[in-house]
């Protein structure tokens, strides 16, 4: 290459070197950025490590958010009471009493004095017995005897009465002489009744065994 077509001004590499030694070579002139860019980097780089550090150290001294509003009461409302939280007893159930058995009520006897009050003592009263014990329509009549009645007989019934049980029949007018005689032979009030008799005005018919008044 001639020198009139060499671009570079001639400088200390121009000079023939040593042996050995390279031969022509040459920088590009450096810009001016390139020589400034390098401080500007390490400016910014400061500048920013600068602002971080200050934006931790004044971090700590900022009012810290309010904090999220809880949903549930407070005080004594969002605590539930003891009453509220405490499951009553569970209910027990009594056994069921035992049903007594209702007592009967004995009927008081019946006062044989005031029946007597009211009776007629000489009114016929016939003692029949249809198959009670031997003797029953003796004891009978001597049971209203004793009572002071004077008109009383004992006999067996003619034949069956169809009677269950110790009855007294009755003719009309003569209820409170029947009651009078039931109370003294001890039959009870629902077993005597008005019938129509062919002889006498009260008649006693015994299937059972009496039990007199004492």
């Amino acid at each position: 290459m001639t020198k009139s077509r060499y671009p570079y001004a001639p400088d200390e590499f121009d000079a023939p070197a040593p042996q050995g030694a390279p031969v022509g070579v040459h920088r590009t002139p450096r810009s001016g950025w390139s020589k400034t860019w390098p401080f500007l980097l390490v400016a910014v780089v400061f500048a920013g490590l600068a602002y971080g550090g200050v934006t931790l150290l004044s971090g700590g001294s900022e009012e810290a958010p309010p904090q999220a509003q809880s949903s549930e009461p407070s005080g004594e409302e969002s605590q539930p009471t003891t009453e509220e939280t405490t499951e009553p007893p569970a209910e027990t159930e009594a056994p069921p009493a035992e049903e007594e058995a209702p007592v009967e009520e004995t009927p008081a006897a019946p006062d044989v004095d005031a029946l007597l009050e009211v009776a007629d003592p000489s009114a016929f009263v016939r003692v029949l017995n249809d198959g009670g014990p031997n003797g029953a329509a003796g004891s009978g009549k001597e049971a209203l005897d004793a009572r002071g009645f004077t008109n009383v007989t004992a006999e067996d019934f003619p034949g069956d009465s169809g009677a269950s049980g110790n009855v007294i029949w009755y003719t009309e007018n003569r209820s409170d002489t029947a009651a009078a005689v039931a109370a003294i032979l001890g039959i009870p009030a629902e077993q005597v009744s008005q019938e129509t008799l062919r002889s006498g005005d009260v008649m006693v018919v015994i299937t059972t065994e009496l039990t007199p008044a004492g």
